[in-house]
């Protein structure tokens, strides 16, 4: 009896020690993973130092802005209508930069649309004053912005103004034109931003 009573007790002692060494070799399992696969992730701080961020455009409509971040900063992407193309020439007399001559963007983008493609203006939303948000105003001539203005970026806080290319009128604070940021894209709907093309201007 006390024979009996001693293998069915080292018996469950067994099935204890092999069901506690299982789970512990299964969290072992999973503290040596975690950090395997955290490290195939690109962390926050690699996303801060700039990451390339992948943009979908398909929805995008002509005449509407989208903003985005990357390496903590606004960047936005328009779409142009012809008509708000049509207007870059019209403004070159006014502008301090027309031609994009000082290095505010890749090779690519150094054209009247500075851009790839016509269509789509990708630019930080930043103004390269002392750094605010400008505002999208694609509305034509309003009373506060003069009979001169066809649309474009203007900054509420020293009054500077940018076309919708992001060029920089003259006689405003800003020094320079808006920032194109390097980007490419990955198919007619979807950008990358943060990534060099490999097309040219």
């Amino acid at each position: 009896m006390t024979d009996s009573f001693d293998r069915g007790e080292m018996s469950g002692r067994r099935r204890f020690l092999l069901v506690t060494t299982s789970i512990a070799g299964a969290i072992a399992g999973v503290g040596v993973a975690t950090p395997f696969l955290r490290s195939m992730m690109p962390s926050e701080r690699a996303k801060a130092a700039g990451a390339p961020v992948e943009v979908d455009i398909d929805k995008l409509e002509p005449g509407m802005l989208l903003t985005v971040e990357w390496r903590g900063k606004p960047i936005w992407v328009l779409r142009r209508t012809e008509a708000m193309l049509e207007t870059l020439e019209k403004l070159n007399a006014q502008l301090a930069d027309p031609d994009s001559l000082r290095e505010q963007q890749p090779a690519y983008a150094q054209n009247m649309t500075r851009s790839i493609k016509p269509e789509f203006l990708v630019v930080e939303g930043v103004c390269t004053h002392l750094g605010c948000a400008p505002t999208f105003r694609k509305d034509i001539a309003p009373a506060d912005l003069g009979p001169d203005w066809l649309g474009g970026f203007f900054c509420p806080c020293h009054g500077s103004k940018f076309d919708l290319a992001g060029r920089v009128y003259s006689g405003v604070p800003a020094p320079t034109n808006l920032v194109v940021p390097p980007y490419t894209y990955l198919s007619d709907s979807r950008l990358l931003i943060g990534a060099e093309s490999k097309e040219s201007a």
